[in-house]
């Protein structure tokens, strides 16, 4: 027997349920689809991220500044010889396989320090990413052997930034551009360009580089050789062309991003449930007996000593990092998720001496942090700059009267 629905008069008949859904879809997928077209996604997110991965890259290069010979240099007992031969197995790149003399170590990590201010402060800002990825990947992959998980993460990261637009605010960039500063002709900004390609034309021309290497980096000269006619010359459909590619291409680089982080958090957890001591909860116990990771001894021995304690951080370190994908669809959830992570992280670099790895994931975690807590945390920031910066007099004028 079939039914039919009954229209009252003067009225359509309502949709199906799973008209009504398939709908909503549609809908929701053009909301997101024009967003992420027409804007630059979580801008804020991408600025903590560039601010905090260069942060801690820097920071490295600086406390090992004196070691960086034995780390990464002529001194360091994975030579060069055996550094080229790994990397040409594995297809890596690094700039410092391209000489083996010191000089160029030198220029290369002075360069690896200049290029994270420039990520740092947002200057030049697509520029400043990839030479901060070159930077980060010569000495990584000129040493794989030194390091720990906090420099595995910028080393993935340093990658993912160059794809976004991670300058657009809270960089020297945005205030230019703020001050309409950003229009004009860009010399500093063509030399630059113009040098760059002129050495990668002669590390290409000498075979330094792998074809993949090689089509990303021209892939890069030429999108920005293609851009600037376009913003100089092109206001109209080219341009917004243009914009429109680039927002696409930084959405998906945050979303990488995101995904990257929630897969390191994953495999972290799920790896540590097929242990033994994190099963019955005392793995925490030997770690902080570590004497290679226990900087303050007597801090760890008491919190050791405590079964309870133990017991309660092993199982929620667990807990936390396979629970961690599943919060972020709730904004008050993952608010509070983030919160506990990053203050597991710091437990982790001041009990286990692990400041670097502790930076990297706070500030990967400080990604799914929502935009209004970011912006206000900027703007106390901010204001506590201004409150401490020097006021400077203004010059005192002598009275002369006007006849």
């Amino acid at each position: 027997m079939t039914t039919h629905s009954r229209a009252t008069p003067g009225h359509a008949s309502e949709p199906s349920p799973s008209a009504r859904l398939s709908r909503g879809i549609g809908a929701t997928a053009r909301r997101g689809l024009a967003r992420i077209t027409g804007e630059v996604i979580a801008p804020y997110q991408s600025a903590v991220i560039r601010i905090g991965f260069s942060l801690t890259w820097l920071a490295l290069l600086l406390r090992e500044w004196v070691h960086r010979n034995e780390l990464y240099g002529a001194d360091s007992p994975w030579s060069w010889a055996m550094a080229r031969e790994w990397n040409t197995a594995n297809q890596a790149f690094t700039a410092l396989m391209w000489h083996d003399s010191r000089l160029w170590f030198e220029v290369v990590y002075v360069a690896g320090i200049a290029a994270s201010v420039m990520l740092l402060l947002g200057w030049r800002t697509r520029t400043a990413s990839l030479l901060f990825m070159i930077g980060v990947l010569a000495l990584q992959n000129r040493n794989p052997f030194v390091g720990d998980g906090g420099t595995d993460v910028v080393h993935v990261m340093a990658i993912y930034l160059v794809f976004t637009r991670c300058g657009r605010v809270w960089s020297l960039d945005a205030r230019r551009a703020a001050h309409g500063r950003g229009g004009g002709q860009d010399v500093v900004g063509i030399v630059m360009w113009v040098f760059l390609t002129a050495v990668l034309a002669l590390v290409t021309g000498l075979g330094k580089l792998g074809t993949g290497w090689a089509l990303l980096l021209w892939g890069f000269v030429f999108a920005q050789l293609a851009w600037w006619p376009v913003r100089r010359h092109g206001p109209g459909e080219p341009r917004t062309v243009m914009e429109t590619v680039g927002n696409v291409v930084h959405a998906g680089a945050m979303f990488v991003i995101a995904a990257q982080v929630c897969l390191i958090y994953a495999v972290s957890g799920w790896y540590k449930i097929q242990g033994s001591f994190w099963q019955d909860g005392t793995a925490l116990y030997y770690v902080l007996h570590l004497d290679d990771v226990t900087p303050w001894p007597a801090l760890s021995h008491a919190i050791a000593n405590s079964s309870l304690i133990v017991l309660l951080l092993t199982y929620g370190t667990v807990i936390v990092e396979v629970a961690f994908a599943f919060t972020l669809f709730n904004s008050r959830v993952r608010t509070v998720m983030v919160a506990i992570m990053m203050s597991m992280h710091v437990g982790i670099g001041i009990l286990l001496g692990l400041p670097f790895f502790a930076l990297a994931m706070i500030t990967a975690d400080a990604l799914f942090l929502p935009t209004a807590l970011l912006r206000r945390a900027g703007g106390c920031v901010a204001r506590a700059v201004s409150r401490r910066a020097p006021v400077v007099p203004e010059p005192q004028v002598p009275f002369r009267a006007k006849y």
